[in-house]
């Protein structure tokens, strides 16, 4: 690992911290001043009885660019939303690893909602590079340093409507609307590195922004007796690779979706989908292969287990097809995301 690398983790673990530690920061604020007749030390005559714990099982999780979600998707739902009354929920972290074969990808994800209708996220992503450093050397007279690039995602969601409100007569799905502010803190340099080759085949910008709408539905007991949670939604991005190679500057639109089923109260089993276009056009090697090939569908599924209250345990296996120079099936994945 390089040393720019372990300095970049080490900027993330401290923007995680910077977080937990404002939230803090806040509720100590807005706790009530003692006033001359009841003392700080006092102590109150009956002792008070503990708050009910009314939070609700750790779903969604967190997808790999930080919004709740599945692995890839988003749901409607906000991550730890707390109460609608309190300016704060309650903060979220999760820690996810993905072996995409010849590539990799590790991701710090936080999240915190306020007012149970906003939720503000980041995702923190790291992409392996593999074999494409070698394969350019390989197959043409250019070269690059970087092993790996960093895309880093500023989430913001907002609830639009909630869940069994009426709409036009029917009980509607929860709504939400989002925007990702997307920066690729590499890519500008790779592309330097290889004499502007990629903004021959469409790349324009290092930083873009998705606008996503997704409607997330339960239906409590529509499979077995069980939940089936069923989303769907619209994105509109430039991003290349969700931005992994950069952004155009031509907007596309893309559906994506999951069907969720919690066969067990602890248990949630996981069909994601999501759409991928091609913004860029493609560079091959020479031997029948890519630099740059074609975007694929991404498909995945999800295998979670709730061990409390504040946690969650997911793993996933992946078909992700063309990444780049390699092919990215039979991807497997890991996440562990908790909730304060």
């Amino acid at each position: 690992m390089s040393r720019m690398t372990v300095s970049r983790l080490m900027i993330g673990a401290a923007a995680v911290a910077l977080l937990f530690a404002v939230r803090a920061w806040a509720e100590e604020a807005d706790q009530p001043a003692p006033t001359p007749d009841q003392p700080a030390a006092a102590a109150p005559e009956q002792p008070a009885a503990p708050p009910a714990d009314d939070k609700g099982p750790p779903l969604p999780f967190h997808t790999i660019e930080g919004y709740g979600g599945g692995g890839i998707t988003p749901f409607a739902y906000l991550v730890n939303p707390g109460k609608e009354d309190c300016l704060w929920g309650k903060p979220a972290g999760a820690l996810t690893y993905v072996n995409a074969r010849q590539k990799d990808l590790a991701a710090i994800t936080v999240s915190e909602t306020l007012f149970a209708r906003v939720e503000l996220s980041y995702g923190g992503d790291r992409l392996g590079l593999g074999t494409l450093p070698a394969d350019i050397a390989r197959f043409t007279p250019l070269s690059i340093e970087e092993n790996d690039v960093w895309l880093h995602n500023f989430n913001i969601r907002a609830l639009l409507v909630k869940e069994n409100d009426c709409l036009l007569g029917f009980k509607a799905p929860a709504i939400t609307a989002g925007v990702q502010f997307k920066y690729n803190s590499d890519i500008e340099h790779i592309n330097q590195e290889l004499h502007g080759v990629l903004g021959d085949i469409g790349y324009r910008h290092s930083s873009g922004e998705d606008f996503t709408l997704i409607a997330t539905k339960t239906f409590p007991e529509l499979l077995l007796c069980r939940p089936v949670v069923v989303s769907a939604g619209l994105r509109l991005s430039e991003a290349a690779d969700l931005g992994f190679l950069g952004f155009g500057d031509t907007y596309h639109a893309t559906f994506e979706g999951n069907v969720a089923w919690l066969p067990r109260d602890k248990v949630l089993v996981a069909y994601e989908f999501r759409q991928k276009t091609d913004p860029y056009g493609m560079i091959p090697n020479g031997a029948g292969g890519y630099l740059i090939g074609p975007e694929d569908n991404w498909h995945a599924f999800d295998l979670a287990l709730i061990p409390s209250k504040h946690s969650t345990i997911v793993a996933g296996w992946g078909l992700l097809g063309n990444l780049a120079n390699t092919r990215a099936d039979n991807t497997w994945f890991f996440q562990y995301k908790y909730e304060f």
